[in-house]
């Protein structure tokens, strides 16, 4: 039988967001042994009574939860597919926290089960400052049994944890598509004060009215999401055609003044391509199915 406390955990990986899970962890008073590929991250955490593997496969072996949380899972793979950490991983759990894709998960998952070895995936939607707060948001998939059994060194994390089912990939879907919300508003964001500052707007003048903007969109996108499931394109309040001017006149201010309206002029391309698939009068939303047609 293993020798490892059930209520320990280990955490490979101690970039910002690894430190902030072992930190959490300890704050909560778990045993938790810590590892980094890169010597000395783990100083702090030392002195704050984790304990210091040597290797990886030492880690691993120090508890019946290891959690991973790398930078992708091309660094994830170069550590736990090593043999000998294979080997000391059987008969324990990975949970990985490392963000990548749907199809790397189930690819993880398939070697895991070839190993003996439980596997969850999931992925964290806030950041560092959130972890070990009520602010925090986890996601997570995989095996129901399996995740009951180790939801209580998770809830040491604290925030909000919620299984998305089984299906293993099904974390990595929801964080691709909310990342995609998050990086294509930013890059509209970064965009709109590039062309507000070519106007003579301080980015401090307009940042309320920005907020404005974002207050307005929860709803939006709740009446959206079940449009989208309803098959109800309908764009009797706002035709696309009126988004695709909208949009020109955007992309026209940002090219007289030099700036790149690449973002815009995607978003444009997809509007228009909707138009002339005869949606003229639809919703932008029609976006939606048109982008899924294969």
């Amino acid at each position: 039988m293993p020798s490892y406390s059930e209520k320990s955990v280990t955490v490979l990986g101690l970039g910002p967001m690894g430190r902030a899970l072992a930190g959490a962890f300890l704050d909560a008073g778990l045993p938790t042994t810590v590892w980094n590929r890169t010597p000395g991250r783990d100083r702090d955490l030392v002195e704050r009574g984790a304990t210091a593997a040597r290797s990886a496969e030492e880690a691993v072996a120090a508890s019946g939860l290891t959690v991973v949380c790398v930078v992708n899972y091309d660094a994830s793979d170069a550590i736990l597919r090593h043999d000998a950490v294979t080997a000391a991983l059987c008969g324990r759990t990975v949970a990985n926290l490392t963000a990548d894709t749907p199809h790397r998960a189930r690819d993880t998952a398939e070697w895991a089960a070839g190993h003996d070895i439980g596997y969850l995936d999931g992925a964290i939607m806030t950041p560092t400052t959130t972890i070990g707060t009520p602010a925090g948001v986890f996601i997570h998939s995989g095996p129901t049994a399996l995740y009951q059994e180790h939801r209580p060194v998770l809830d040491a994390l604290d925030g909000t944890h919620t299984h998305l089912g089984e299906e293993i990939g099904r974390a990595a879907a929801y964080d691709i598509a909310l990342l995609d919300i998050f990086w294509t508003a930013m890059a509209g964001y970064a965009h709109a004060l590039a062309v507000a500052r070519a106007e003579g707007v301080a980015a401090r003048e307009l940042a309320p009215f920005a907020m404005g903007i974002g207050a307005i969109l929860p709803p939006i996108f709740e009446q959206t999401a079940v449009k989208v499931d309803n098959g109800n394109f309908s764009g009797e309040d706002n035709p696309i055609t009126s988004a695709v001017s909208s949009m020109a006149h955007i992309v026209h201010t940002s090219e007289a003044h030099g700036i790149d309206a690449g973002v815009m002029r995607a978003a444009e391309g997809m509007a228009r391509r909707a138009i002339g698939l005869g949606h003229g009068t639809d919703g932008f939303v029609r976006v939606t199915e048109v982008l899924g047609r294969r």
